[in-house]
């Protein structure tokens, strides 16, 4: 997702919408380790948008 849709979105749905990206980045892992994931780049692109919900949280937090 990009931060302009992101931060169009309320702290809960960040919220929910980060628990599900934990969720699947730990599906991701596990497939990953089965040798069955076909895009390994889907786990670097979930971390990112898990840091860029993090990042708008705090800074959410801060204003």
């Amino acid at each position: 997702m990009k931060a302009r849709e992101l931060k169009e979105l309320g702290v809960d749905q960040l919220k929910e919408k980060l628990a599900q990206l934990n969720l699947d980045l730990f599906n991701y892992r596990m497939t990953a380790k089965l040798g069955n994931l076909e895009k390994p780049s889907v786990i670097q692109a979930a971390r990112k948008d898990i840091a860029r919900i993090k990042t708008i949280l705090s800074e959410k937090a801060k204003a």
